[in-house]
């Protein structure tokens, strides 16, 4: 085996532009003002005092922990003087978003340097005092993060939060026809799957109606530890692959800070001009065809600018370079005299006046306003947000005559409803979802619009077309960064999405609530619509896909978050989801999420019922319990749409067997009222918890997902030895409907069961019942794989109210009457 010798790279300069467009003036003033951000950067990993090095450096000016990024660093700032240029020429609306978000530095830098960051925070003045105070804060107990984060002016996107960056920029572009999204994406993050789908974006960009994307792929050539894949390829196999993405790639190389001033400037003047262009000519001709944008790939040093080496080993162009280039201050006295060298070598005396503020000749180079992009209001979407145009949700109501007997396809129902809201929020509201659009029952929505599609349309195609605001890519990610995107940038949206396949957002989600949680301790960021999903395609409705499909688990993810920001809602039925819906649309700064089945399905409340039903959150359905005026021997909880069925049928069973029994029903439709209210601000009282749950009565739970997510929320609540949770247990196949629950025992006889064994008072009676419950069992087991199906008596169940008749329609929710309509847009917000 023959091993080639270890070499180092010859650096090869493949710019695509060789122009040299600025002056000898511009040209010293952006290297100067890139000078100073570099230092500024420099500063907050290292410095706690002597900001502007007026005295040698001590060991006492440096912090006792160094952290940071700072590999990345330069280059975000060398991107950003040139953007700063652009912008103030053309008066542009840009947005700057950074993928590689540890840079987080340079964005601090930046936007202190345009007079943003002391505009936020005016403590942190642009002086010698408000300097020091800017570097001490940088990754210091009651500081700021090491990245790019909510506290940074400017920023949309989470720094660390690798591989979304760039669907982000795609979602803040949506129907923003004047803003242009500068997109760096760092090389590391490149390589994650998420990224990769992201490029694809490009293909639903509408010039007429939306804005601009300028992705700039930052190749410097190291992740952690390890090369980074795209900076390894070779210069053609790279500029093959972005043009196969559907791009018009430019290069800009190089390491002389004079000469790749310029590439960059003839560069980034020359994709202006043709996003410009593309713009124009589909506004006054109409989008005929997919256009070529213009990216840039900037292949820089890592560390551009920092010490070549430390310690006799290489670190700038390195992966060394990466975080913190050196430390050991005290141990190693050499590093303190390397980092004043090559702080020094930015020139400060040159940058800043006697008082520590940037001089007035490069402070000119910024932009001023909100053409700053610390200060872009895009950045901060809670200024430019508006409320939704509504129809009245009870204008699409079931008619319920009677619960339990009426079938209705609940997000059916629920998509006639986003059909309207649609067309009255054209340009403000969109619909993300990954393919499954039609197959969730939300394809009443192709009556207003269409898909959005900017590649070839084929005759035959189903609801394609350049103007359309649904958006579909077989790609979670790219479409809840999409989402995230556009409400970010102030507008409103849904995501719709098999249940199962919700986990691969989890970290996305992770990130959003997180974002939420900090912006609201932040008072200069403005409240955004909150994050929708609508869970559907769900765990008791995949007996045919089977066990790869049953998986109701992101509830638990969901609940794991602060309270503040999440809400989990599990409506029966078509009305009371539209009630939730409703609600959620109208909601601002939570994670809302919603998980209603798509199959046919037996309806409960009638719209004023339901309306009352969600304002409260939970309550005792009186039209199925029969305990009024005395005790019940048991209270039967039921939270989703399944579980509901189930626990219904099961109070059924027993109250046509055990004539006697006294069963006492309770729907949850917001999870989060089972938590104490010093833990949920939707948690309802113990006084009120043990009135609907009863202090000493056998609770039997049947819940949408894992039983132990229940326990967890009422751990504390009055009762709760005698509460027993059903729920997924991970036992599935594919099966029938009804074998889902057997298999998971929340079905009705396992429900019925679970009572006779926790009551007493029929200790004669019961071992007929259960027996007949066995035997039922057996019959089911027996049926289904005989005839593939589930049993008549299970396929057409309706209620009965336990005597084998319907019962006389009594929609008593146990609750007190609430204002309506608008009662739940305004309760538990």
């Amino acid at each position: 085996m023959t091993v080639s010798p270890l070499k180092e790279p010859q650096v090869q300069d493949k710019s695509t532009i060789q122009q040299a467009p600025l002056s000898a003036e511009e040209l010293r003033n952006m290297n100067a003002y890139w000078r100073a951000a570099n230092y500024l950067s420099v500063g907050q990993i290292y410095l706690f005092k002597n900001p502007l090095l007026k005295e040698p450096l001590k060991l006492e000016h440096i912090k006792p922990r160094l952290l940071g990024h700072w590999g990345t660093t330069p280059g975000l700032n060398f991107i950003y003087v040139h953007l700063n240029r652009v912008i103030k020429r053309d008066d542009l609306n840009v947005i700057y978003i950074t993928g590689p978000g540890h840079g987080g530095p340079g964005l601090v830098a930046n936007t202190y340097l345009e007079g943003t960051y002391s505009e936020f925070y005016p403590n942190i003045s642009q002086d010698a005092e408000g300097m020091k105070k800017l570097f001490k804060q940088f990754s210091f107990p009651g500081g700021i993060p090491s990245h790019v984060a909510p506290e940074t002016p400017g920023s949309i996107n989470e720094g660390g939060e690798l591989g979304y960056c760039l669907s982000h920029a795609y979602g803040a572009a949506f129907d923003n026809p004047d803003l242009i999204v500068a997109c760096v994406v760092g090389d590391g993050e490149a390589e994650t799957g998420a990224l990769a789908a992201s490029w694809h974006s490009n293909k639903f960009l509408n010039p007429v109606r939306d804005g601009a994307v300028l992705p700039i792929l930052h190749l410097n050539g190291y992740k952690i530890a390890n090369p980074t894949l795209l900076s390894r390829i070779s210069h053609e196999d790279l500029e093959n692959l972005f043009l196969g993405y559907g791009y018009k790639p430019y290069f800009v190389e190089g390491s002389d800070p004079e000469k790749v001033h310029q590439i960059m400037a003839a560069t980034l003047d020359t994709a202006i001009a043709e996003i410009k262009a593309i713009q124009h000519d589909a506004r006054a001709n109409g989008a005929k065809s997919l256009p070529r944008w213009p990216m840039i790939i900037m292949r820089t040093p890592k560390g551009w600018t920092g010490p070549k080496e430390v310690d006799g080993k290489k670190t700038e162009d390195f992966w060394r370079s990466h975080q913190v280039p050196f430390s050991e201050m005290a141990s190693k006295p050499e590093h303190l005299k390397l980092l004043e060298d090559w702080m020094k070598s930015y020139k400060p005396e040159e940058l800043f006046d006697e008082n520590g503020k940037l001089i007035d000749e490069l402070a000119e180079l910024a932009p001023v306003g909100d053409r700053r992009m610390g200060a872009n209001p895009h950045a901060n979407g809670g200024l430019l947000l508006r409320d939704l145009k509504m129809p009245d949700f009870q204008d699409y109501a079931v008619d319920v005559s009677k619960p339990g007997s009426t079938v209705a396809e609940a997000t059916r129902v629920m998509g006639k409803f986003l059909r309207d809201i649609m067309k009255r929020n054209k340009h403000n509201f969109r619909l993300m979802g990954p393919d499954e659009t039609a197959s969730n029952r939300l394809d009443s929505v192709f009556e207003t619009t269409n898909r959005a599609w900017m590649e070839e349309i084929y005759s035959y195609d189903d609801h394609l077309s350049a103007d359309g605001h649904v958006m579909e890519i077989l790609s979670e990610h790219t479409c809840q960064g999409w989402l995230e995107g556009y409400l970010l940038t102030g507008r409103h949206g849904l995501f719709s999405c098999y249940e199962a396949f919700i986990h691969i957002v989890d970290s996305m989600f992770n990130q959003h609530a997180k974002w939420l949680k900090t912006t609201r301790h932040i008072p200069w960021r403005r409240p955004i619509a909150s994050l929708n999903y609508l869970l559907t395609s769900h765990v008791w409705r995949q007996d045919h896909n089977g066990f790869s499909h049953q998986d109701p688990g992101f509830i638990d993810h969901v609940v794991n978050k602060k309270a503040s920001v999440v809400r989990v809602y599990l409506p029966p039925d078509a009305n009371t989801l539209l009630s939730v819906t409703d609600h959620c649309l109208r909601s601002r700064n939570y994670v809302n999420l919603i998980i209603a089945g798509k199959q046919p399905a037996l309806q409960y409340l009638n719209i004023d019922d339901a309306i009352k039903h969600c304002t409260e959150g939970l309550g005792i359905w009186g039209w199925a319990s029969n305990d009024q005026g005395v005790e019940p021997d048991v209270v039967m909880a039921c939270a989703g749409d399944i579980p509901t069925m189930e626990t219904l049928a099961a109070a059924d069973f027993l109250r046509q067997h055990l004539p006697d029994i006294k069963i006492r029903v309770v729907n949850v439709v917001d999870l989060m009222t089972l938590q104490p209210p010093t833990e949920h601000p939707h948690g309802i009282s113990d006084f009120d918890y043990a009135a609907l749950f009863t202090p000493d009565k056998p609770i039997i739970f049947a819940f949408h997902g894992y039983p132990w997510v229940i326990h967890r929320l009422t751990y504390r609540r009055p009762n709760h030895d005698n509460l027993h949770v059903r729920g997924y247990k991970e036992e599935g196949t594919t099966t029938t409907p009804f074998d889902m629950c057997v298999l998971n025992q929340i079905d009705r006889y396992s429900l019925a069961d679970d009572v006779l064994d926790r009551i007493h008072r029929f200790k004669y009676e019961r071992a007929h019942v259960k027996q007949l419950i066995h035997d039922k069992l057996i019959e089911h087991k027996l049926y289904v794989r005989e005839h593939g199906d589930d049993m008549p008596e299970i396929r057409n169940w309706k209620w009965t109210g336990g005597s084998g008749v319907d019962k006389t329609h009594s929609q008593d929710n146990g609750s007190p009457s609430q204002e309506g309509a608008e009662g739940t847009a305004k309760s538990r917000s």
